[in-house]
């Protein structure tokens, strides 16, 4: 990852600007560059991953305009080449460098053009204007606000406008900013029209393009790893990667001391695909001293997501202090796309399209902040195949009567489509889910749920949640969350749309925590 930060108008104190955008500096640990436009500043803070060099240091130039960008540009060789045709030379063999030959050729359209992970801030020198973008699913983070003079700030992380900004939001995924006003360039959630494919064409299809968004995202200067949880998700990914590896893939596993439901399964993938396997072990005392840093990276006060960041945010710290990794594939993205176990209670197909739209639209806020913030905070950079913009609109398309769990097994097609690779153990393809921070151990979600009985007295959290307006606390663990979220982050909960909680709406579905063991189909998911 990198950290980018704007502030575009003329008059804040440079000093003030530093101070602000060096609170990410472990985004971009290589090298850090202010640029004065002369009608504000561009910061950047480097993680080299594509062109080492010197050369493919932010911010880029060209024309009297500037570019800052955090992302990953798929394919930009083709690219670079068309624009070599038009007349424009290239120093570094960077990918973001070809952002602004594209926006001089083709202005704010630039932005449909790109098979990316990014968030950017142009500064145009012809009218002292700036632009801001976005990848449709939100991938890379991109957060703004107003200062007290009215003066746009946009910054990678909402820990960047705190103090400077009255109220911080995320920048909507897909859009980009520009002369005031925030366009929508590519809703992805929405479908023009649903697909008609067969079963067997889906399944092949599915096969094919997360093949195909696998292999780009292995395509990097700096070495790369794999988060292999034993679960059918990232379970494909690194399988993927080992058939197109030349050799050993790393892959890295989480487990509680105690109850690890899932590292075994991580072994047994491992010994399956031939990788260099690690696993890494935390107890109940590593949980409850990481809670108060994990909140306060992540920004958000969400139950779902705070208890499946700590276990992550550990391996990812055993990788940074470790290995000299610098890039970590991810499985984030499937359950919006193929369903989680509560979908299994959508009443109809189109129930299950809107509440995977919603989802989609949602994601920058809970699984993938979670991944960006614990691979980032440790200097590492998140790749995420099943967020391929090829492969998820296509799976948006497909008719979702065909998605939903009418096959008595959960994401049969995602599942289906991998069956005659034998890519995977055929209990591991074929095995129920559980969630993330529940795979981690039972044990580390029973340790937070008792830390917070022990946090307050009698009813006093009660009244203590109803002073909240936004996103009411309803649970003693919410509460202790929410209170150590507004010591670092005061006044911004509405950053967050709410607690991720499946839809109550639903039969099967009203329930008071966010985890699928509460669910009445979580069955074998847990062992």
């Amino acid at each position: 990852m990198c950290s980018i930060m704007g502030y575009c108008e003329e008059g804040e104190a440079l000093k003030t600007f530093r101070e602000c955008f060096l609170r990410t500096s472990s985004r971009g640990p290589d090298e850090c560059r202010i640029l004065d436009t002369g009608k504000g500043y561009l910061g950047f803070q480097r993680l080299a991953i594509m062109g080492l060099t010197p050369s493919g240091m932010q911010p880029f130039s060209l024309n009297g305009s500037y570019v800052v960008c955090n992302g990953e540009i798929y394919g930009f060789e083709k690219q670079r080449e068309e624009l070599k045709k038009k007349g424009y030379t290239f120093e570094s063999d960077s990918d973001c460098e070809i952002l602004l030959p594209l926006y001089e050729q083709y202005g704010t359209e630039m932005f449909g053009m790109l098979d990316a992970e990014f968030a950017c801030i142009i500064y145009d020198g012809k009218t002292g204007s700036y632009i801001a973008a976005r990848d449709p699913i939100g991938i890379r983070p991109l957060y703004y606000g107003y200062d007290e003079k009215g003066a746009l700030v946009l910054a990678s992380e909402a820990k960047n406008l705190v103090g400077l900004c009255e109220k911080i939001r995320p920048f909507p995924p897909g859009h980009y900013y520009k002369d005031g006003a925030f366009i929508c360039y590519h809703d992805i959630s929405r479908t023009e029209e649903v697909c008609e494919d067969d079963v067997e064409t889906i399944c092949q299809k599915i096969h094919d393009k997360l093949t195909e968004g696998v292999c780009k995202r292995l395509v990097s200067d700096a070495k790369v790893g794999f988060l292999l949880s034993g679960g059918l998700d990232s379970s494909l990914v690194c399988a993927i990667a080992a058939k197109e590896s030349k050799k050993p893939i790393r892959t890295f596993a989480i487990g509680m001391d105690q109850d690890a439901i899932d590292l075994k399964y991580a072994r047994q993938v491992a010994e399956y695909i031939g990788s260099e396997h690690t696993e890494v072990i935390i107890t109940r005392e590593d949980v409850l001293n990481a809670l108060e840093d994990v909140i306060h990276l992540l920004g958000t006060y969400d139950i779902t997501t705070i208890r499946a960041s700590i276990g992550m945010y550990y391996v990812c710290k055993y990788i940074h202090e470790h290995t000299d990794i610098r890039v970590l594939l991810t499985g984030e993205i499937s359950d919006e796309l193929f369903g989680y176990k509560y979908t299994d209670f959508a009443p109809s197909p189109e129930e299950f399209q809107k509440e995977s739209q919603k989802r989609i639209h949602e994601l920058h806020m809970y699984d993938v902040l979670r991944a960006d913030r614990c691979i980032s905070v440790n200097s590492l950079e998140a790749r995420v195949p099943f967020g391929d913009l090829d492969f998820v609109k296509y799976v948006m398309s497909v008719d979702p009567a065909k998605k939903m769990n009418t096959y008595g097994k959960g994401k049969y097609l995602l599942r289906r489509a991998f069956e005659k690779d034998a890519c995977l153990p055929e209990e591991i393809l074929w095995r129920e889910k559980a969630a993330f921070s529940d795979a981690v151990g039972h044990s580390m979600v029973d340790d937070l749920k008792e830390y917070a009985q022990t946090c307050y007295e009698g009813d006093e959290w009660k009244e203590k949640c109803s002073a909240y307006e936004h996103a009411a606390p309803f649970t003693k663990e919410s509460l202790l969350y929410r209170e150590i979220f507004e010591k670092y982050y005061p006044g911004q909960s509405e950053m967050v749309a709410g607690f991720w909680m499946p839809n109550k709406a639903w039969d099967g579905c009203d329930v008071d925590d966010p985890s699928a063991r509460v669910l009445a189909n979580y069955g074998d998911s847990g062992k």
